[in-house]
C-alpha cells in the first residue's frame, strides 16, 4: 500500500507532494540561508530585495515598489531581506511582514502578510493576510498604520 497521496488542483491536474512553485520557493530559501552572513555580521540585504522586486512583472512590481516605500517610511526598524524568494521585512532577524507576488504561486492576487512577530493582536481574532490587486492612497494609509502597529 502506497503512502503517497495525489492531490487534484483547481484545473484538474494531479501532482504528488509540493508544486513546482513551492519547490522553487524552498530552493530559494535554502540559497538565502547559505548566503546569509555569519552571526554578528550585518549585511545590507536591501539591494537583494530591490533586485527581486525589479524582476517582477507588472502589476506585482508596482505594488511591491510602493509597499517597500511605505514599509521603509513607517517602520524604519525593519530590515528588508529575502524570505523564500519574497521581499520581507524583519526585526532582529525574524520576519514581521512580507510581500508575495501573484506570480509567485500563480494566484489571482498578490498578498501582504504579517507573521506572528507582528503586534496586530486585536481581541481573539485579527487579519494577518491581505489580498492586493492594486494600491490606492487609502490602501497605502491603511498599510502604513498596520506596519506601525506591527512594530509597536
Amino acid at each position: 500500500m502506497s503512502t503517497t497521496t495525489k492531490t487534484t488542483t483547481a484545473n484538474n491536474e494531479q501532482y504528488d507532494g509540493f508544486t513546482e512553485e513551492e519547490r522553487g520557493a524552498m530552493k530559494e530559501r535554502a540559497k538565502e540561508l547559505k548566503t546569509r552572513p555569519r552571526r554578528g555580521a550585518k549585511a545590507d540585504t536591501e539591494p537583494d530585495v530591490l533586485a527581486k522586486i525589479a524582476e517582477m512583472a507588472e502589476p506585482d512590481r508596482l505594488i511591491a515598489e510602493r509597499l517597500h516605500a511605505v514599509i521603509k517610511a513607517n517602520a524604519p526598524v525593519l530590515t528588508p531581506k529575502l524570505w523564500y524568494g519574497m521581499p520581507a521585512y524583519a526585526r532582529d532577524g525574524k520576519v514581521v511582514c512580507f510581500f508575495q507576488s501573484a506570480a509567485k504561486f500563480k494566484t489571482r492576487y498578490a498578498t501582504l502578510g504579517f507573521n506572528d512577530q507582528a503586534n496586530l493582536d486585536e481581541g481573539t481574532m485579527w487579519s494577518c493576510y491581505f489580498a492586493l490587486t492594486e494600491l490606492t492612497a487609502d490602501d497605502e494609509a491603511r498599510i502604513a498604520a498596520l506596519v506601525r502597529q506591527a512594530v509597536s
